[in-house]
């Protein structure tokens, strides 16, 4: 994918810390046309750049919250389009730029935006507006973010060795922001752009305040399975309210607010399966995962009801996983030599260690004291 850079603004900010009293400045160093930029030293530091950020692949509904790349949309009050969210404005002003004046005074105008953010570190921050000349005539927006390099060393000659390099800049962690959304090769989606910022820090999630992300998976998938429980509520007590009710509903609300959640034993297997299939039909790849006794099981949430299976046996709690073969990957164990025995005496074998684990206690109950 090659990229015709129409302009750029680079832009210096100096001063750390997410401290909003502490002292943080930008200068503007120099705002290139095409000509500027293809004799300029950045070419060969950011040409490969763009191609990377347009092919950084970001989940709409990422597995964590803290997904370093993700898709952003812009907010609009219902009944209201587009040019009513300040953001778009202000990256659309960039976009039509005629000239390299123009984008350098739009240009400062967000950088002067990006310096309110909390947690403003010192480096490069570079706008650039490139048309990918292959795909589509429509240019895309680019916010680049390049964190100072701490000691960093240049080699200089056989006297002196090395000498210190003051303000330098890497594209190892570039931060970035790429608008509009590239979903594929020459379609863009002008509701939406693309961020990308691989620290803990929320820079650019801070930095556009009218941008909205997509709940995280897990986060999305809780909040289907709290609708499911409380159809499931709505089903059994037919909108009758009694003390039963109330107690239930309560437990619920425990079990959903708990990091670390037991098995409730409230609904049949058929109601968990079909509960599961809901799932799964927005979005295939879920899995579960569990922990039984010190043993911990990650597999398919497809799976469960087919290879998966939970059962009680003597008061004791079983999970069932078959398959056509193991595979061990770590050290050996004695355990890959086993030949397995059959179910029925691994469950009495089970059922005999509930016996005497109660014969045990029984005895120490009647002891005299």
């Amino acid at each position: 994918m090659d990229f015709i850079v129409e302009y750029l603004s680079f832009f210096v900010i100096q001063g750390e810390g997410g401290d909003n009293n502490a002292a943080k400045t930008f200068k503007h160093f120099q705002t290139l046309d095409r000509y500027d930029y293809a004799e300029s030293e950045l070419k060969s530091f950011l040409d490969g750049e763009f191609t990377r950020i347009c092919k950084r692949k970001a989940e709409r509904h990422p597995s964590t919250d803290s997904a370093p790349t993700k898709i952003g949309r812009f907010i609009v009050e219902p009944g209201y389009e587009l040019d009513s969210n300040p953001n778009y404005n202000t990256f659309q002003r960039l976009r039509q730029s005629t000239s390299a004046q123009e984008f350098h005074g739009f240009a400062d105008e967000l950088v002067r935006l990006y310096m309110e953010a909390a947690a403003v570190r010192g480096g490069a921050f570079i706008v650039v507006h490139a048309t990918p000349n292959r795909h589509t005539d429509e240019p895309l927006l680019f916010v680049l973010k390049c964190d100072f390099e701490p000691k960093i060393a240049r080699i200089t000659d056989e006297h002196n060795l090395i000498s210190h390099v003051e303000m330098a800049i890497s594209a190892r962690n570039m931060k970035s922001i790429q608008y509009p959304l590239m979903p594929e090769e020459g379609m863009l989606e002008p509701w939406e752009l693309k961020i990308h910022q691989a620290s803990h820090a929320r820079y650019f999630e801070d930095f556009l305040r009218f941008v909205s992300y997509e709940k995280a998976m897990p986060e999305l998938m809780s909040d289907h399975m709290l609708e499911m429980v409380h159809e499931y509520m709505e089903d059994k007590w037919q909108g009758h309210a009694s003390e039963a009710r109330e107690q239930e509903a309560q437990q619920f609300e425990v079990w959903a607010a708990s990091e670390k959640r037991e098995l409730q034993e409230s609904w049949p297997q058929e109601r968990v399966v079909a509960a599961a299939e809901r799932l799964i039909e927005q979005q295939p790849n879920l899995s579960v995962a569990f922990k039984l006794g010190d043993w911990g099981v990650k597999g398919p949430l497809a799976e469960f009801g087919q290879s998966i299976h939970f059962a009680t046996y003597n008061g004791r709690y079983i999970a069932l996983i078959e398959g056509d073969g193991f595979q061990f990957d770590r050290s050996m164990s004695p355990v890959e030599l086993l030949q397995p025995p059959d179910l029925l005496e691994v469950l009495e074998f089970v059922g005999k260690k509930k016996e005497k684990a109660n014969e045990a206690a029984s005895m120490l109950d009647n002891l005299p004291y």
